[in-house]
C-alpha cells in the first residue's frame, strides 16, 4: 500500500471511530435525560392540543370584562385567541341558556356570582373546575388563603372562589346629614329616628346586596329579626335604577341607602356620599362576581383548561388585581396570598382579627327573600 493510500485508510478508521463516539454519546445523553413529570407531560399535551383549537370563549360579568381585554393572556399563550362575552349577569344568564336550548355550545369558561353559577351547576351545565387544575402552582394550596382552596358549592369542585374581599354591608350615607360615628351596630339602623329616611335597592331582584342580606340574615348577631323590621317597621323605600339610588343619596332626599351603587366613585369626584366601616358584629366576605366555573360540552376544552390555570396563576391573578386597581373602586382582594395587596381597595381588605362571616359559602338565598317579601307585604309595600 502506498504511503498516501495508508493515510486515507488511517483518515476512515479515526472519522469511523469519532462517528461511533458521536453516536453513543448522543444514546447516552438521551438515555440519561430525565423523563417531564406528569403535570408537565399533561400541560403540554394540553396547551398544545389548545393551540389546535385555537381560541376559548370566557363569558364574563362585565364587572370584569376589563381584566380579561388586557391581552395578559394571549401575550403568555400566543395562539390561543380569547373571545369575551360581556355583560350583566341577567343578561348573560338568558343568553346561554337560550343557546343551550337551541343546541348551541358556544361558551367554554362562565365567570359571575355565586347564585347565578349555583343555578347553573343545579342545571346541569357545568363540569368539576377541580379535575383540570395542572400547574402545580395553582394546585398547591398553601399559596391560597387559610391553606385551601375555596369553593362556593356544597360539594368543593364546581364553583371555584378566587376573591374574597371583606365587606361591611354595603350601606352607605349623606356626608351632610349623617354623622357616621352614630352607627356602631347594625341595629342601630332601626332606631325610630330613622323612620322613613332609609332607601334600599330592591333587593328581589338579581345585583348588589345579595352578599350583605346574606349576612344579616345569617348572622348569629344579627338573623332574620332584623332584617324582617328593616323592611317591615322603618319606611323603607325601594328603588330599582342603580342611578336613581344613588342620586336620591347624593341629593339627600334620603339620608341612608342599602345597596346603593357607585357610592366610592361619586364620593371621589366630590359629591356627599360615603360608606360605612365595620360593626361591631364583624364583617362578611363577598366574592362578588368572582366565581370561575367550567362549561360541560365546552367547544374549546383544551383551550379553557389553558385559561382556568393561567387566570388562577400568580401571574393570572397578579394581573386581575392590577387591571382593576386601576379601576375608580379599586380591586378586590384575590384569595391567592402570594401576590402583593397594594392595589386591593383597602376597605375591601381581609385584616387580621375581623369576624368575618363566609356569605358565598353556599348560603341560601330563598328564606332570605321569603323573610323580605313577607316584611313588605306586612309593611303594604309590593
Amino acid at each position: 500500500m502506498s504511503a498516501n493510500g495508508f493515510q486515507v485508510c488511517l483518515r476512515m478508521i479515526l472519522l469511523s471511530r469519532w462517528i461511533l463516539l458521536a453516536a453513543l454519546v448522543a444514546v447516552t445523553t438521551a438515555n440519561s435525560a430525565e423523563p417531564k413529570p406528569p403535570w408537565q407531560q399533561d400541560w403540554d399535551k394540553t396547551v398544545a392540543a389548545a393551540k389546535a383549537e385555537g381560541q376559548v370563549t370566557v363569558y364574563v360579568h362585565s364587572t370584569y370584562g376589563p381584566v380579561l381585554s388586557s391581552g395578559a393572556f394571549e401575550k403568555a399563550f400566543p395562539g390561543i385567541k380569547l373571545t369575551i362575552v360581556s355583560g350583566v349577569e341577567n343578561d348573560l344568564e338568558r343568553r346561554f341558556t337560550t343557546e343551550r336550548r337551541a343546541g348551541k355550545f358556544l361558551a367554554d369558561v362562565f365567570m359571575v356570582g355565586v347564585l347565578r353559577s349555583y343555578d347553573f351547576m343545579q342545571a346541569k351545565f357545568l363540569d368539576p373546575i377541580k379535575s383540570v387544575l395542572i400547574l402545580p402552582e395553582v394546585v398547591d394550596e398553601s399559596k391560597w388563603w387559610q391553606g385551601k382552596h375555596h369553593y362556593s358549592d356544597p360539594e368543593r369542585k364546581y364553583l371555584f372562589r378566587y376573591v374574597a374581599s371583606a365587606q361591611y354591608g354595603q350601606i352607605s350615607y349623606n356626608t351632610q346629614l349623617v354623622q357616621a360615628k352614630e352607627f356602631t351596630s347594625f341595629w342601630d339602623f332601626l332606631n325610630p329616628k330613622w323612620k322613613g329616611k332609609i332607601l334600599s335597592r330592591d333587593i328581589r331582584l338579581p345585583g348588589t346586596g345579595g352578599s350583605a342580606i346574606r349576612l344579616f340574615y345569617y348572622h348569629p348577631e344579627i338573623g332574620p329579626e332584623f332584617v324582617r323590621k328593616l323592611f317591615a317597621e322603618t319606611d323603607i323605600t325601594l328603588f330599582r335604577d342603580r342611578r336613581q339610588g344613588l342620586d336620591w343619596l347624593a341629593t339627600g332626599k334620603f339620608p341612608i341607602c342599602f345597596w346603593c351603587e357607585g357610592v366610592d366613585k361619586a364620593n371621589t369626584q366630590g359629591l356627599p356620599v360615603d360608606t360605612f366601616g365595620r360593626m361591631k358584629e364583624g364583617a362578611g366576605l363577598s366574592a362578588g362576581q368572582a366565581i370561575l366555573t367550567l362549561v360541560n360540552q365546552a367547544p374549546h376544552g383544551n383551550a379553557a383548561k389553558v385559561f382556568i390555570n393561567w387566570f388562577l396563576s400568580r401571574d393570572g391573578q397578579l394581573n386581575f388585581q392590577k387591571a382593576l386597581g386601576k379601576a375608580d373602586e379599586g380591586s378586590p382582594d384575590s384569595l391567592r396570598i402570594d401576590i402583593p395587596k397594594d392595589d386591593v381597595d383597602p376597605k375591601s381588605r381581609r385584616l387580621d382579627g375581623v369576624k368575618y362571616l363566609d356569605t358565598d359559602q353556599w348560603l341560601a338565598m330563598k328564606p332570605v327573600l321569603k323573610v323580605v317579601d313577607d316584611a313588605l307585604a306586612a309593611a303594604g309595600k309590593k
